[in-house]
């Protein structure tokens, strides 16, 4: 044996005995929890004790109206506050592009500063603006427009505007970064031809840049569902579910009945499934439309 086919097989070895940590890891840090997590759904934990229930986890909370009522806050912040993030992220990534514009990277990082924010500390003073004798409140009606102060905290409706204004400050900026990158791509001769041709801005960008920025938005739009769908860090610090479970979330509400109604584990794990096969046909559904309209 020569001493290329000695090396060849000295390496092979040494990869060999490195996979085996590495496979390692990977089963006992994401395989077994998987698994682990689907068997846990089909159980009932009172306590320290567990049943076998089957399905019965699943046929359960269908028939719970607080999970009914979470699911159903999800889909609203989704249906409202994702579109409204994804286009002003992207009318925000097409000024920062303009060539005539002065201090671009003072306006990129300002409006991608909140995404790199402490969650607790911009809640923090979210509550405090928004309170009832709170900043919001007192600017409003010294500029007249409300005649008494919003409760924003305190009723539903307001809540829930709330937290989809305090998504929108928070995530626009980071969706606008990944357009910028994409306008970056776009051919300039394509853009000063349609400019030369006579075709005006509003025409450049929606006939333009918007087609050329279909893979990039189509990648927002799954990664936006994803995170509403998750949505539980706004929730816990803003409003706590309330007022009467109208910002309820799946995710916070998989959280209290792990951790503060029983430590009902099974149950927890079947709703995080349920979510988990929303997000997939969901995602599924955005790609296969996209893929038709290619």
């Amino acid at each position: 044996m020569n001493k290329v086919s000695r090396s060849a097989l000295r390496k092979k070895s040494m990869w060999v005995k490195l996979s085996f940590p590495i496979m390692f890891c990977v089963t006992a840090f994401m395989l077994y929890p998987f698994v682990y997590s689907i068997v846990l759904s089909l159980y009932s934990h009172k306590g320290l004790n567990e049943t076998f229930v089957g399905l019965g986890n699943y046929v359960k909370m269908f028939k719970d109206l607080t999970f009914l009522k979470a699911l159903g806050n999800n889909f609203l912040f989704l249906i409202i506050q994702v579109p409204i993030m994804l286009i002003f992220g992207l009318f925000f990534a097409y000024i920062l592009q303009t060539d005539n514009l002065k201090c671009k990277g003072f306006f990129r990082m300002a409006i991608f500063l909140p995404c790199v924010t402490s969650l607790v500390a911009y809640s923090l003073v979210f509550r405090t603006m928004f309170q009832f004798d709170g900043l919001i409140n007192q600017l409003l009606m010294q500029f007249h427009l409300i005649s008494a102060p919003i409760p924003w905290l305190s009723s539903r409706g307001w809540a829930r505007a709330l937290v989809i204004f305090a998504l929108c400050w928070r995530w626009t900026g980071y969706n606008a970064m990944y357009y910028i990158a994409g306008l970056q791509n776009i051919p300039r001769d394509i853009l000063e031809s349609a400019r030369m041709d006579g075709c005006n801005p509003a025409q450049a960008f929606f006939k333009i840049v918007v087609p050329q920025l279909k893979q990039v938005i189509v990648f927002t739009s799954v990664t936006s569902t994803i995170g509403t769908l998750q949505l539980f860090d706004e929730i816990t610090t803003l409003t706590q579910g309330g007022p009467a479970n109208g910002t309820m979330t799946v995710s916070y509400y998989i959280y209290k009945q792990s951790f503060e109604m029983g430590n009902n584990f099974g149950y927890s794990a079947a709703m995080s499934w349920v979510i988990v096969l929303i997000i997939a046909v969901l995602s599924l559904i955005q790609l296969r439309v996209t893929r038709e309209e290619d």
